[in-house]
C-alpha cells in the first residue's frame, strides 16, 4: 500500500522516538539552562511500552513505511530498547531498522542490537577535540568515547555513518579533520546545517555554514564529485571523492530545502504523530493505542494525516527569513533528528 499526501509525497520512512531523555546537552538540541531537573520530561506512563511501540510501527508498515529509525533523546538511555528493535525487525515489511545515537553508550550495547535485529546506525559527533565537543554537548563527555562506540558498532556489523552539525564560529574549524578521519576509517561523514530546529537553541542564520561553503572547503583539499541518490527522498545529498576513496554528505534543510522529496513522519516517544521535523503541532496516537480502537482505525486516523499533510517549512523558510508565527515549534529531543 501507497499513502501519499497533498503534495504527492509517499509516507515511506517513520522516525520512532523512544525516550525525551539525553545524556548529553548539546546546544543545537537541549541547550543546559533550559533541559535541567526542573524540565518536565515525560513521565514513564506518558511513555508508549515496548508492545505500543511495535503495535504503532506495525500499522505504519500496512500504510507503506519501509524504513524505521529509532531516535530519542537518546535511545540508548531507553532500557527495552532491544526488545523495540526485535519487536520491530519481525514485522513483515519493515526493511531497514536504524538508529540514532550520541554513541557515548554505543560499545557497551552494539553487539546486544544487532542481535536484536539492528542494521545501521547514525552516531552524533562534532569534533575531533576534546576543547570543541565539550563545549558543544555540555561537558558530558569526551571524544574517545564515542570513537569507542563507532568502532564497536562496525566491529559488530552495523553499518556505520556520522552525522556532524557545523555551526560557523562554533565548531567550522572542526570540519576537515573530521572529514580526513572518517574518510580513512572508511565511515560516510554526514555535515548537517545547523537548523532552527524547536525554539532553545538560539537559532541564527548567521551561524549556519551552507552547503555550497561545506563542499568549497571540503573540495578544496578532497576533490569531489556529485552521487544519484540511494533511494528517492533521501536526506543527505551524496559526493563521492574523485580519488575513489568514499564518500561524504550534505544535509541542508536551511540553505537547499528538500522538502519537495521528503518522506519521513515522527513518532514522538509519547505517541505524538509529526509530519515534519519543524511542525508546531502532533496528532495524539496514544489515546487510540490504549483504547479499544482497532488496527485499522487507527491506520485509517494515520491515513487521514498524511493525506492533508502540507508541510514545507524549510522551503517557506527561504522566503520568510526563517520566521514563523503560528506557534512554537516541537524540540528536536521529542522527535529525534
Amino acid at each position: 500500500m501507497e499513502t501519499n499526501d497533498f503534495y504527492k509525497r509517499v509516507l515511506r520512512d517513520l522516525r520512532i522516538s523512544v525516550t525525551d531523555r539525553c545524556n548529553f546537552r548539546c546546544r543545537y538540541c537541549m541547550p543546559e539552562e533550559i533541559f535541567n531537573k526542573d524540565y518536565p520530561f515525560l513521565s514513564r506512563d506518558h511513555i508508549l511500552s515496548v508492545d505500543e511501540t511495535v503495535r504503532i510501527a506495525r500499522i505504519f508498515t500496512r500504510l507503506g513505511v519501509q524504513k524505521m529509525r529509532i531516535t530519542g533523546g537518546e535511545p540508548i538511555l531507553r532500557k527495552e530498547l532491544p526488545e523495540i528493535i526485535a519487536g520491530i525487525s519481525e514485522i513483515k515489511g519493515a526493511e531497514d531498522i536504524a538508529l540514532t545515537t550520541n554513541g557515548s553508550l554505543l560499545a557497551k550495547q552494539a553487539v546486544k542490537l544487532r542481535e536484536a535485529g539492528l542494521m545501521r546506525v547514525a552516531v552524533s559527533l562534532d569534533a575531533l577535540d576534546d576543547e570543541t565537543f565539550m563545549r558543544m554537548n555540555g561537558g558530558k563527555a569526551r571524544v574517545r568515547q564515542v570513537l569507542e562506540g563507532i568502532d564497536a558498532a562496525a566491529e559488530a556489523g552495523l553499518q556505520v555513518k556520522v552525522n556532524m552539525v557545523v555551526q560557523k564560529g562554533v565548531n567550522e574549524h572542526a570540519l576537515l579533520p573530521m572529514v580526513h578521519y572518517f574518510r580513512e576509517k572508511g565511515h560516510i561523514l554526514r555535515m548537517i546545517e545547523y537548523m532552527d530546529v524547536g525554539n532553545t537553541n538560539g537559532w541564527d542564520w548567521k551561524q549556519v555554514v551552507s552547503k555550497k561553503e561545506i563542499l568549497e572547503r571540503v573540495g578544496a583539499e578532497f576533490p569531489l564529485a556529485p552521487a544519484d541518490p540511494n533511494y528517492p527522498g533521501e536526506v543527505a545529498s551524496r559526493f563521492r571523492f574523485l580519488d575513489g576513496k568514499g564518500e561524504i554528505g550534505v544535509i541542508s534543510s536551511v540553505s537547499d530545502a528538500f522538502c519537495s522529496t521528503c518522506t519521513r513522519g515522527r513518532l514522538s516517544a509519547d505517541g505524538m504523530f509529526y509530519t515534519c521535523l519543524f511542525a508546531t503541532k502532533g496528532h495524539d496516537l496514544r489515546t487510540l493505542l490504549r483504547s479499544d480502537a482497532s488496527d485499522d482505525e487507527i491506520m485509517g486516523r494515520i491515513m487521514s494525516i498524511w493525506e492533508g499533510r502540507h508541510d514545507q517549512y524549510s522551503l517557506e523558510r527561504g522566503t520568510t527569513g526563517g520566521e514563523r508565527s503560528e506557534g512554537d515549534k516541537v524540540e528536536m529531543s521529542r522527535i529525534g533528528g
